[in-house]
Order: C-alpha cells, then structure tokens, then sequence
C-alpha cells in the first residue's frame, strides 16, 4: 500500500492539506501504540509498525517537494541517493549567484536587508518552480517533473542555508 493509499487519496500532487492532517490525526488514533500496550506482543509489534507507517506517510506527503519526488517514485522515477546532475546551464549560473551572495551577506553594510533581499529571490524561485513541478505532475512530463524536483531540492537547501547564516549572525 503506498502513501496515498494509506490516506484515501489520489495519487497526485495537489492534496487538501487539512484533510491530510484530519486523516493523520484519525490514523494515529486507531493506530498509536499506546492502544496496544495489553494486547499481545504480536498486535503491540503491528501497531509500532503502523504507526511508523503512518508517520512516515504524513511526513512525506504533507512536504510538496517530497510529495513530488514521491510521485516520481510511484511513476519510475526514483530521485533518492541518486548522483545525476541538473544540466540547466541557467540554473546553475543562478545557483553560483546565490552562492556568491550568501557570501557577500557576512560583510554587507546591511545585513538583515541583504539577507530579507537574498530570501525573497529565493523563495520567487521556490514558488515559480512549485508551479511548474505541479503543472509537470498533471502532466505527466516525469522527465521534466525530476529536474524541477532538483531544482526544488537545491532552492530548499539554500534557504536552510541562509537560516543557518542568520542564526550564527545573531549569536555574534
């Protein structure tokens, strides 16, 4: 059973993410632990086992870009541990921008404006690829749909990234 069998859902990438959290919140209910702790250690292992399951799946579909990357799972297209690289020659130029200017942050004359600055191209980018990921999953373009996913996977990493900076410039 996958993921969004275990939900009642259609796989797909769109989901209503408050019907999401209800199902959890029911799914956990019927199956937390807890319930089991008189019943015999075979029910005790299943439930630990279910809950697991449950965790896992709320986790992975309630965060889009893991949604995304799992629906390419579901459709032969695993992006897990794999080492292919991203061949949009402009895309990485904008990665080395950014990597450049999270650099020139530590010594701007405005720190915070440099690093809001820096945040919000960012996350233009995140939101114009989310929708071009959704669009690609509709569609069922997988090839193109894995690539936004990298893409996705890098911009995310770089906004942790920036967070990361931020915390060690207030703790100066």
């Amino acid at each position: 059973m996958n993921h969004f069998e275990l939900f009642g859902l259609t796989p797909r990438f769109e989901l209503d993410a408050s019907a999401l959290a209800e199902t959890y919140r029911l799914l956990q209910a019927k199956f937390h632990p807890d319930r089991f702790a008189a019943a015999p250690q075979g029910e005790r292992l299943v439930a630990v086992s279910r809950a697991a399951q449950i965790n896992e799946a709320y986790a992975i579909l309630k965060a889009p870009v893991r949604r995304a990357e799992y629906l390419l799972s579901l459709n032969g297209h695993d992006l897990r541990g794999e080492t292919r690289t991203l061949q949009d020659r402009a895309f990485l130029m904008q990665q080395m921008e950014w990597r450049e200017q999270l650099d020139e942050v530590r010594t701007a004359s405005d720190v915070d404006a440099a690093i809001d600055a820096l945040r919000r191209e960012i996350k233009d980018e995140h939101q114009q690829q989310m929708q071009h990921v959704q669009s690609q999953l509709d569609q069922q373009s997988w090839e193109l749909a894995a690539d936004t996913v990298r893409k996705l996977k890098f911009i995310e990493k770089m906004l942790e990234e920036i967070e990361r900076l931020e915390d060690s410039l207030l703790e100066l």
